[in-house]
């Protein structure tokens, strides 16, 4: 072993170990990890940077602003209305997620399966006052096995199917993965949702309740459409949808004049008003279930279903200019194109109607308008905004949309007519374009400190591949089992592989892992598709840490998991995929 694969080694061991005591930032840990990389001259100053244009850097970057475009569309929405049932456990949760994602990603890549899901349970956490940790975890763990099913479920299988067309003269086909893939993802995804969500750290998986302002439950009200599924349905047989979006009907107006008590048995019509109390978030996604409309929305015309309408939570101070009047009076509608959607007295009941309502100091104010003219606004009424909590009105006429331009986009690069790359970026263009993502919110949707984590340390990668030391590390394992059995090379190729995939990009791994399984076939005299089958599948399973795969990356920021989290739950399963699959394939791909 050379000087420079002691020093990659060295310096991978002391970012890991920084990563694993979690003391420091994980993006801080990887940049300053690429300086002295740089300084020490074991990345060559050409490359110090290439990391951050790196396919899957930017992979990952797409994949945030689509999932944005799909859950301000609807998409999202839709999806989440027939998979999160209240009632359900959370074990039941969680194996209906991982089924699915699983399912999804044998006929779509593995990256794109987990954006279209990764929304819909983060909605469900939030839903039933839980830690997003708890989950996401295992949806991406199932994402990844789910891959190993089909060729274009995930990189690797591609790469090892061309790597035989090249050895052999023939390719693997669509579904000579599957009889491993299926045994292998069906015995994970169990796994996974009757013990591995289990080992996630406490630490994260506590859940944060929010504070007493961004609980706020505002009284508001919401217009019945002539296509609303509330028509013909009394007001109290609305109960059970009103449940499932925590939303509270307390009254109804018609033809101006507001019904008596609640109105529990009055038969909803067409231009019914009806007054809800609810938070924020389930006002916008009551509106949707029911294709219900803002009160004051034909003011805003037909921009009101356009891009950069947003959702802003104030507080009236003593000083306000509106204290003591109420919108009406302000003719705020009219004025600055907002509405006030709600308000909030918290302990106090509210009577009147909301734009007649008197303002109060303490009140707190949700308003609806034009992203671009609610900070105006803001200032006019000399309120105080609260912290900002990406409130966003979802733009449900765009969801078929944004679904068709998705699952095109998907399609293409799965069937090989489009890089994955090239075809989120059309997606994300087309999103810009068709205005389902406002372009001033393009690079929100981004989990910085995750790309630069990823971006820091994939040129650290590609020294330890340029230096030789991950075939020093491959052959030194190979050559310790020496005179063993197949089936012992069989698991050390594994376990090889494995580890090199927690450390390196998958696709890396897959290329370096191929030659050496083909060349320790050709000294046994044995089948080389069983240790093709092993790099497979090896290459794909990357539990360990966050960088090893995509996925594990994508779920880093909104998980708040930290680079020791993972192993966990990881190192479990990847020797559970051990026990099963070198069996597996020893049966279906004969030695």
């Amino acid at each position: 072993m050379d000087n420079d694969q002691l020093m990659v080694f060295g310096l991978l061991g002391f970012v890991f170990a920084m990563l694993i005591w979690g003391k420091l930032r994980y993006d801080l840990v990887a940049f300053g990890a690429l300086v002295i990389a740089l300084v020490l001259g074991i990345v060559p100053t050409d490359q110090a940077f290439s990391g951050f244009g790196h396919p899957a850097t930017v992979i990952i970057a797409l994949v945030l602003i689509v999932s944005r475009g799909l859950q301000s569309s609807g998409a999202i929405e839709l999806v989440a209305q027939v998979l999160i049932k209240s009632g359900r456990s959370l074990m039941g949760h969680i194996g209906v997620m991982s089924g699915l994602v699983a399912g999804l990603s044998a006929v779509m890549n593995n990256v794109g399966a987990l954006a279209l899901l990764m929304p819909v349970d983060i909605d469900a956490a939030k839903k039933a006052k839980r830690s997003p940790a708890l989950t996401l975890m295992p949806l991406s763990f199932a994402s990844i096995l789910g891959g190993m099913i089909t060729l274009i479920g995930t990189p690797p299988n591609i790469i090892i199917a061309s790597f035989r067309e090249k050895t052999q003269g023939e390719a693997f086909s669509m579904f000579d993965f599957a009889p491993v893939g299926l045994v292998v993802a069906f015995v994970g995804v169990v796994f996974i949702a009757t013990i591995g969500w289990r080992l996630i750290p406490k630490s994260v998986t506590k859940y944060d309740p929010p504070d007493e302002l961004q609980m706020a439950n505002y009284v508001a009200e919401l217009r019945v459409s002539e296509d609303s599924k509330a028509i013909d349905q009394k007001i109290n047989e609305l109960d059970e949808v009103c449940e499932e979006n925590d939303v509270a009907i307390i009254g109804l107006v018609r033809g101006g004049r507001r019904k008596a008590g609640r109105a529990r048995r009055e038969v909803v019509q067409a231009g019914d008003i009806l007054i809800i109390q609810a938070s924020a978030d389930a006002i916008d996604k009551f509106l949707g279930v029911l294709d219900m409309e803002y009160v004051g929305s034909e003011q805003h015309g037909s921009g009101f279903n356009g891009v950069g309408l947003s959702l802003t939570e104030v507080v009236v101070t003593e000083g306000s200019r509106i204290k003591g009047r109420t919108a009406y009076e302000m003719r705020l509608l009219q004025r600055k194109g907002v509405t006030l959607l709600g308000v909030s007295r918290q302990g106090r009941k509210i009577s009147e109607r909301v734009r007649k309502l008197t303002i109060k100091a303490g009140d707190i104010l949700l308003l609806l308008g034009p992203a671009h003219s609610i900070d105006d606004t803001v200032n006019w009424l000399e309120c105080l905004p609260l912290a900002e909590r990406g409130l966003a009105v979802v733009q449900r006429d765009k969801a078929i949309g944004a679904t068709v331009i998705f699952a095109i986009g998907i399609l293409l690069a799965s069937l090989g007519y489009l890089y994955l790359a090239v075809a989120l970026a059309a997606v994300v263009i087309f999103y810009i374009l068709l205005k389902i993502v406002p372009a001033q919110e393009v690079y929100h949707s981004i989990e910085w400190p995750v790309i630069v984590l990823l971006g820091s340390l994939i040129p650290i990668g590609a020294a330890l591949e340029a230096t030789g030391g991950t075939e020093t590390l491959a052959n030194g394992i190979v050559a310790l089992a020496s005179g063993s059995p197949a089936w012992v090379l069989l698991t050390l190729l594994m376990v090889v592989t494995m580890t090199l995939s927690d450390v390196l990009n998958n696709t890396a791994t897959a290329v370096i892992a191929a030659p050496i399984a083909v060349n320790i076939a050709a000294s046994l005299d044995a089948n080389p598709d069983s240790f093709l089958m092993v790099v497979a599948v090896a290459a794909s399973c990357a539990f360990l840490t966050p960088i090893g795969h995509k996925n594990n990356t994508l779920i880093m920021g909104p998980g708040g998991y930290r680079f020791g989290d993972y192993w966990r739950m990881g190192l479990p399963l990847e020797i559970l995929v051990i026990i099963v699959s070198i069996p597996t394939i020893m049966f279906f791909w004969p030695l």
